[in-house]
């Protein structure tokens, strides 16, 4: 007997067929077998499965007589064939990761579960990328005893990313429906209204292939047929639980079919014919009234509206609020506000209330405008354009200018009152290069600007004008510029694709070793960096600053990465990782960096090499930190051989010194000076005018939120660890949130909080941000070090203290003991710290001088003249 079955249900499918058994034959689990159940098919699969059978003992293969149309009863016959105990089932387009059978096989012996249920990720065959199916419901390993613990399981319907136990199956007469599509909906209703108990995994257990010519039922939207079938299989699962006495699951079975299923045809609904549309809701609208009007109130908004559209049979209207479903999520052509509520459209109904969007609240830079295109023309090289623009919360304000953006250019508009409440403006322009059109306004009186892409009919043909093309893409129905990929255009890709390959890092290191050895330096050229080339920033800035005020003869070269600015006029500029980069390296006499420059890149002999760090604290550095503590040689000698570079340290503290100096094996000299970049902050000298640029209105404080990355989770948004939603429902009257993520943290708030949260990731100066910042909210970061200077009030968000210390970054401090004002573990602890926050922070007064005389002690406000005095002396 063997362990597992794996059951591989067929139909016309002779070409993908071996790779779906290839994914289980190849599997770490060894004792299986793979069950082949044709059905009917017309095509070669019988021969291609006769071959697979005749190849591994472990195959075996079942045909249909007839062709069953669905893909229950091949499914069945599976459950019939098995001869493991437990069973799995494959579509033959798809596959199982390596260790799928195995890792769930262990799950369900140690769990006694009825089943298990993994993550199902789908692959797009075109880019290669997986993208988890709701990983929410998969985010941690756990067992259910039943669906009434957690409903919102509905959500999982699928067959095919779960091992069941085949005897409990069999005992319970679980049976797929035979004569319908969605059959899987329909077993997993009566599945979980039958399992008193079952396991959750996070791990991917199957990969759901979606290529684009796939012809699977799942995918035949368009077809009307699909739709009554899926209406259908939400009909029985409801009547399943209702015979097996879970009526009070129905709901929740139901909110997933106005979740999920509902949306699979909305979001394409703008490309629809209003025909199409009509007999679509005429279809799903009887299913929809029996749905309880709570179960569609706790729906999204967008979702919500287009349910109400629906029911009401405003079929226009629906595919207007269906383009808001996808993408960037167009805005309504117009809305009501009324007693502080915002509805879809011009009439007030609770089904179009969509206040929780916090649209009509943006700031001007992220407000809402609907911009359509018409009477797309081409007169040779230029395009020719109608757009209406919509204003449906009254953002525009009467001093503004308006233009079309393409990529970097931008193109003056004059948009005129359309008498309908919005703007048409005839636009022409000539596309080039890879674009999204956009249509922006600014506004005069501070400069602030506000852009939106342009929606243009579905079916608009492409238009060709000479190197590109301008078409129409995506659900919501965008218009777009792409390359032209006309044999020309190839060969130029191919020609860039050529230089790509010559281009390389070690082409540049290898030249530049050999440069550093034939090019004389230039004492008075320096390179300046600051965080990686990010920006004109931190410690090397006010050193800059310092020299350029003195005059010295000095030229500076500041280094930049791709796609960055806020760099002061006039300054000479140098792309990182350029040749022109490489060649400055080895000709510059000076350099002065806050991260590093890159690595492996030796310092030329006679070249001074100025390291002001970024930050001090308590976070582990250096070959202490997890990227260098473990026992790998070839990452440690490189650090160390960078390290060995520095000719001059600068150490904020004494502190800083004692932990900093020794982890990273520095030997050479150390200026105890304070640090340059906190000299502004010591004279309460701010660059820019936070509130104006971040659009903070008059009145609200600013709460800095500046958490720091996790190293297991780099790029992932994970550091913003905070409850948002609920900091915007309890402080969003009084406060704003300034959110400054790290350098290496990638993470957009969502929209409908951008009322209450200003994102400052890319704002070119920290220091400002303290300075205008009433409180500073942290939880690790260096930033606490910089923030005591202002004697500010300081809380931090450390709800994952232990793993951070013991098993992620590690930390040379106890926070807790030596923090300058309160921990907090939960949303609401914070949210009850903020309300009492002078109170709190006079409680503090004491470990607060404490924390200051640890890290601050040093800073007089010349940090910067200080180190320019004795490290430029001699260029000077």
């Amino acid at each position: 007997m063997p362990d597992c079955s794996v059951v591989v249900i067929t139909y016309n499918d002779a070409a993908r067929l071996p790779r779906a058994v290839r994914s289980v034959l190849g599997q770490s689990l060894r004792d299986l077998e793979v069950i082949i159940v044709d059905d009917a098919s017309a095509d070669g699969t019988p021969e291609v499965a006769a071959r697979l059978a005749e190849r591994d003992p472990r195959v075996r293969y079942l045909r249909r007589k007839v062709n069953s149309g669905c893909c229950g009863a091949p499914r069945n016959d599976g459950i019939d064939a098995a001869a493991a105990p437990y069973v799995m089932f494959l579509d033959s387009d798809d596959e199982l990761p390596r260790h799928a059978c195995k890792s769930l096989l262990t799950e369900i012996e140690r769990t006694g579960a009825d089943f298990v249920s993994g993550q199902i990720s789908r692959l797009f065959e075109s880019s290669g990328r997986l993208q988890p199916y709701y990983p929410s419901l998969f985010a941690r390993r756990r067992v259910v005893e039943g669906i009434r613990e957690e409903p919102q399981l509905f959500l999982d319907c699928f067959s095919t990313n779960k091992l069941y136990d085949v005897g409990r199956l069999r005992d319970r007469a679980l049976r797929f429906p035979e004569d319908i599509y969605y059959e899987d909906h329909v077993f997993a209703a009566e599945l979980y209204a039958l399992s008193r108990r079952f396991a959750i995994v996070p791990w991917v257990v199957y990969h759901w292939h979606r290529a684009p010519t796939n012809a699977s039922i799942s995918l035949s939207i368009d077809d009307m047929e699909n739709v009554r079938q899926r209406v259908m299989a939400a009909r029985l699962s409801d009547d399943l639980l209702r015979e097996h006495g879970a009526e009070d699951l129905v709901p929740h079975r139901q909110h997933r079919f106005v979740r999920q299923d509902l949306l699979v045809y909305l979001k394409p609904l703008p490309a629809r014919d209003l025909v199409w549309v009509k007999e679509f809701a005429s279809i799903v609208r009887p299913y929809l009234e029996e749905i309880p009007a709570e179960v569609i109130a706790a729906a999204e908004p967008l979702e919500r509206v287009c349910c109400r559209l629906i029911l009401d049979d405003r079929i226009e209207d629906l595919r207007i609020a269906a383009s808001s479903l996808t993408g960037p999520r167009a805005a309504p052509r117009a809305a009501v506000q009324l007693d502080g509520r915002t509805y879809w459209g011009t009439s007030v109904s609770p089904g179009l209330d969509i206040t929780e969007l916090r649209l009509a609240e943006l700031p001007f830079s992220a407000s809402r405008l609907r911009h359509e295109a018409s009477e797309i023309t081409c007169d040779g090289a230029r395009v020719r354009m109608i757009v209406r623009t919509y204003d449906p919360f009254g953002a525009l304000p009467v001093d503004r200018t308006a233009f079309l953006q393409l990529g970097s250019r931008r193109i003056p508009i004059e948009p005129e009152p359309s008498g309908e409440g919005g703007y048409v403006s005839e636009v022409v322009f000539t596309p080039s290069g890879t674009c999204d059109p956009r249509i922006g306004f600014t506004r005069i009186s501070d400069g602030h600007t506000t852009t939106d892409r342009i929606i243009a009919d579905p079916h608009t043909p492409e238009i060709e004008v000479p190197g590109c093309r301008v078409l129409v893409e995506g659900y919501g129905a965008y218009l777009c510029v792409r390359p032209d990929p006309s044999p020309r255009s190839v060969w130029r890709r191919t020609r860039r694709a050529l230089l790509r390959r010559l281009n390389t890092p070690r082409a540049k290191l290898c030249a530049y070793k050999v440069l550093i050895k034939v090019l004389p330096r230039r004492r008075n050229l320096a390179l300046f960096e600051s965080d990686v080339g990010q920006g004109c920033s931190g410690s090397p800035r006010a050193v800059y600053e310092e020299v350029r005020r003195r005059k010295l003869p000095i030229e500076v070269v500041w280094s930049v990465a791709k796609n960055r600015g806020h760099f002061p006029r006039g300054v000479r500029l140098v792309r990182r990782g350029s040749w022109r980069y490489v060649w400055t390296m080895a000709r510059a006499g000076i350099w002065v960096d806050s991260h590093g420059f890159p690595l492996d890149y030796p310092k030329p002999r006679g070249t001074r090499y100025l390291q002001t760090w970024h930050g001090q604290g308590i976070k582990s550095i250096g070959f202490d930190a997890p990227d260098l503590r473990a026992d790998f040689d070839k990452p440690r000698a490189q650090w160390r051989a960078a390290v060995a570079r520095w000719d001059a340290l600068v150490s904020p503290s004494a502190e800083f010194s004692r932990i900093f100096v020794p982890s990273n094996g520095y030997t050479g000299k150390v200026y105890r000076y304070g640090t340059p970049r906190c000299d502004a902050l010591v004279r309460g000298e701010a660059a820019g005018d936070v509130r104006g640029q971040l659009e903070i209105p008059r009145g609200r404080q600013i709460l800095l939120y500046a958490p720091t990355y996790r190293d297991w989770a780099k790029r992932s948004g994970k550091s913003v660890r905070v409850d948002l939603e609920l900091l915007a429902e309890e402080l969003a009257d009084d406060w704003v949130l300034v959110l400054r993520t790290h350098p290496v943290e990638h993470y957009s708030p969502p929209e409908h909080l951008r009322h209450f949260v200003r994102s400052a990731g890319s704002y070119p100066e920290i220091n400002d941000l303290m300075l205008a910042s009433d409180a500073l909210l942290t939880d690790y970061s260096s930033v606490m070090c910089d923030y005591a200077i202002t004697g500010k009030p300081m809380v931090f968000f450390i709800d994952d203290w232990d793993d951070y210390r013991l098993s992620e970054r590690g930390v040379y401090h106890d926070l807790p003991a030596i923090a300058p004002g309160p921990c907090v573990t939960t949303t609401e602890e914070l949210v009850s710290v903020i309300r009492r926050l002078p109170d709190v922070h006079a409680s503090f007064a004491e470990r607060y001088t404490a924390f200051r005389h640890l890290w601050c002690a040093d800073e007089r406000g010349d940090a910067a003249a200080r180190i320019v005095d004795d490290f430029f002396g001699v260029a000077r």
